[in-house]
C-alpha cells in the first residue's frame, strides 16, 4: 500500500478511537454530576 494512504488511515483510526472514548467517559460523567447537583443542591436536572 501507499505510505500515505496507510498514514491517513492509521491518523483517522486513532481520531475515531480517541473522540469514541471521550464520548464514552463524558456522557456518564456528566449525567453523574447533574444527578449529584440534583441531591446535593436541590437544582433541577436540565439546568
Amino acid at each position: 500500500m501507499n505510505i500515505g494512504i496507510l498514514l491517513i488511515m492509521i491518523i483517522g483510526g486513532v481520531a475515531g478511537i480517541f473522540s469514541t472514548l471521550y464520548l464514552t467517559v463524558s456522557i456518564p460523567v456528566v449525567l453523574g454530576w447533574k444527578i449529584y447537583r440534583r441531591f446535593a443542591k436541590g437544582i433541577p436536572l436540565t439546568k
